[in-house]
């Protein structure tokens, strides 16, 4: 068997995972619809009344083309899917968020590359019931997120552990000490119809994704987000840790509406059966 996929299918057994559940199929007011009444996600992308583009609704990464993880980490990964949590399908850079380098290439500085190659699943912050971070809870295949967007403030409700982010808009700039936190501190602006967000202020306990990739408190996260119609999102995702990494790397994914949806509560531990079965190999 593949070894990066045992690791990976390891590290998804560690995380707890369940299948997303949504409030389904209530038809949100406002919505284009085709004449067979179901939501145009291909029509023109909503704008608030200040003008902006208007990023309200409920999003999930999009997944991987079929056979493209199978390829990159391993057939056996399709041996660890389960009824809503299939590893072969979720984004590649939730797997491994330095998929697209080659192991020469890496940017990992040689004190991360040791962390990395040291952590075993149970190690997991997520197994443990931690909060996720950034990246790793914009790039969810399994798990969607909510944008609630208003003048000054924009408020990212993730489905997975009931977590939640202030991003705002109105001005004002990172704290210059801030106490560490899971998901960091996070300001936004926008350059013409793309929302641009800067997040700083992580403590160093998560990973940046399930394989393990570790990031200090000075990591830097740079997020931009643009509707380029109603039902599709780009997002690009920048990288930027200096003291775990030689450079800034960045990774792009499709978010997609989940029209006439809603995310529900996500509670760690509910009627969790993984813990007990893993192994610190």
């Amino acid at each position: 068997m593949n070894g990066q996929a045992t690791k990976i299918a390891l590290l998804f057994a560690g995380g707890l995972i369940c299948a997303p559940a949504q409030w389904l199929n209530h038809p949100a007011l406002g919505t284009p619809r085709t004449k067979d009444g179901k939501p145009n996600l291909s029509a023109k992308a909503p704008r608030a009344d200040n003008g902006k583009p208007d990023l309200s609704g409920v999003w999930l990464t999009e997944f991987s083309p079929p056979g493209e993880n199978e390829r990159l980490f391993g057939k056996s990964l399709k041996d660890f899917a389960v009824p809503g949590d299939d590893p072969s399908m979720f984004s590649k850079y939730l797997l491994n968020i330095l998929v697209d380098f080659k192991p020469e290439d890496s940017p990992m500085r040689p004190e991360a590359a040791e962390i990395f190659r040291k952590r075993t699943p149970v190690q997991s912050p997520v197994a443990q019931c931690m909060p996720q971070s950034l990246p790793r809870a914009d790039i969810h295949s399994y798990a969607p997120f909510k944008i609630i967007q208003t003048p000054g403030l924009i408020a990212f409700l993730y489905e997975i552990d009931g977590m939640h982010r202030q991003i705002y808009t109105d001005g004002r700039k990172l704290p210059v000490d801030p106490q560490p936190l899971w998901l960091g501190y996070s300001v936004g602006r926008w350059e013409g119809d793309t929302l641009v967000v800067d997040t700083a202020g992580f403590n160093d306990k998560s990973w940046l994704d399930v394989a393990g990739h570790p990031h200090s408190d000075a990591l830097r996260i740079e997020e931009r987000f643009h509707r380029r119609d109603f039902g599709h999102m780009d997002l690009q995702v920048t990288v930027d840790d200096p003291k775990m990494y030689t450079k800034p790397f960045t990774i792009k994914v499709t978010e997609l509406l989940q029209a006439d949806s809603d995310i529900l509560e996500n509670v760690c531990l509910e009627n969790e059966k993984d813990l007990t079965h893993l192994s610190g190999q």
